[in-house]
């Protein structure tokens, strides 16, 4: 794969996976007197690089996995950044003076060392989608894609308007989801620090009091007080290994079948399996419909997809829709027979297949799915404060009244 090289550029050696047209994922070894000018050699080939690698350890372009920002800029600091950047260039400025714009007046420190270093890349004669590589952290493999497959089609101004409504809307649904349940989570904390407060400290100081009555204490009595000492004494060995447990489940769940089985299970839960169903439908109708829209060929698109879902039966779904779409199948069959998505998302991706509009049905498609995720969230709150309610008050009502069944007993027994 070599081209002509204008005289006083030195060719280097590099390996490259990329993603091809029919949505193979192909390894290959090629020279170039850069890992970007690489990828846009790729990229003119029908092909979507995935990592580029100098072979003797030098500069390395790896696209990351798909979380929109994560261990870079936060969510909110990149979908604020793209929105700005969009409407500068929707506005005529240049890239280099939008960077330098966005540079200037943004306050905090990491977005503008991470700026700082894609406006050096660019200036150094790079695209912006190779410097964005250059920062796994900040940027995803879709936002990459996206931003190269703008390139090449001119409309970088409108691909980036597309990625900052992605990510405000990403944002938003998150936001709300979280806001929705830190009431729960505050209320299941207080409830087990205030059992946990009975059990250990309240509780033990009547045991001296009942041993010395010697009265045969009532059944719930005795029961309470043997679990006070239980929780008293084991709570530091049950806490290792609670954290022992969870890093050993980590290290299972990394396995393709246990993880394909708990996936699956997860999705077929009473309460939390629709809504999980839900919001595994609003990721891939988002991506796909974003990434369609923007110029990907649907079997590319898929394979950005596949990795946005982030539950292992809805990826192993997106590689047999993904044959299906490579034999000119279509989408929304294969789909259907997983059996994972809601049927409005199969109606709805069907209607795009016959309406040649598969990316705007897709959108209208994840605006269905992300509204109902928000209705779903609402009502599961709705019925985890008062359950957590009536189990807190409960316990603690149990723990008192076995408490005050013993003491008015030693009363009788006084008198």
């Amino acid at each position: 794969m070599r081209e002509a090289v204008p005289a006083g550029l030195v060719e280097a050696s590099f390996h490259y996976r990329a993603l091809t047209a029919d949505g193979r994922t192909e390894r290959g070894r090629a020279s170039a007197p850069s890992a970007e000018e690489l990828a846009r050699r790729l990229q003119a080939q029908g092909r979507m690089p995935l990592s580029i690698t100098a072979d003797r350890g030098g500069v390395s372009l790896t696209l990351p996995g798909l979380s929109l920002g994560s261990g870079g800029l936060s969510r909110s600091e990149l979908a604020h950044l793209t929105r700005e950047l969009s409407i500068m260039l929707g506005a005529g400025q240049d890239l280099d003076r939008a960077l330098r714009f966005l540079i200037e007046t943004t306050k905090a420190r990491r977005p503008r060392e991470v700026l700082g270093r894609v406006r050096a890349h660019l200036r150094d004669g790079g695209p912006l989608s190779g410097a964005l590589a250059r920062e796994p952290g900040s940027f995803s493999r879709l936002y990459v894609g996206m931003v190269r497959a703008g390139e090449a089609g001119g409309t970088l101004g409108p691909t980036l308007d597309r990625l900052a409504s992605v990510l405000e809307r990403e944002r938003a649904l998150s936001a709300s989801v979280q806001s929705a349940m830190i009431y729960p989570t505050l209320l299941i904390v207080a409830a087990i620090g205030s059992i946990g407060l009975l059990l250990t400290q309240v509780l033990p100081q009547f045991v001296p009091l009942f041993a010395e009555s010697g009265a045969e204490l009532p059944a719930s009595t005795r029961f309470v007080i043997a679990l006070g000492a239980i929780v008293g004494a084991s709570w530091l060995p049950a806490l290792v290994v609670a954290v022992a447990a969870f890093f050993a489940g980590r290290a299972l769940l990394a396995r393709p079948g246990p993880r394909l089985a708990v996936d699956r299970w997860r999705l077929g839960l009473p309460l939390l399996g629709p809504l999980w169903r839900e919001t595994m439908a609003a990721r891939l109708a988002r991506t796909l419909g974003t990434m369609l829209l923007n110029g990907v060929p649907l079997v590319a698109a898929l394979g950005i997809v596949r990795d946005a879902l982030g539950n292992a039966a809805g990826t192993a779904a997106i590689d047999a829709a993904t044959t299906s779409a490579r034999a000119g199948s279509g989408l929304a069959r294969p789909l259907a027979a997983s059996g994972l998505f809601p049927e409005r998302t199969i109606h709805l991706l069907a209607l795009g297949e016959e309406t040649a509009q598969l990316g705007a049905m897709a959108l209208r498609a994840a605006d269905i799915h992300e509204e109902a995720v928000r209705l779903r969230v609402q009502r599961l709150v709705a019925l985890l404060v008062p359950a957590i309610t009536i189990v807190m008050g409960a316990a603690i009502a149990g723990i008192v009244s076995s408490l005050l069944v013993a003491m008015l007993s030693l009363n009788n027994l006084a008198q």
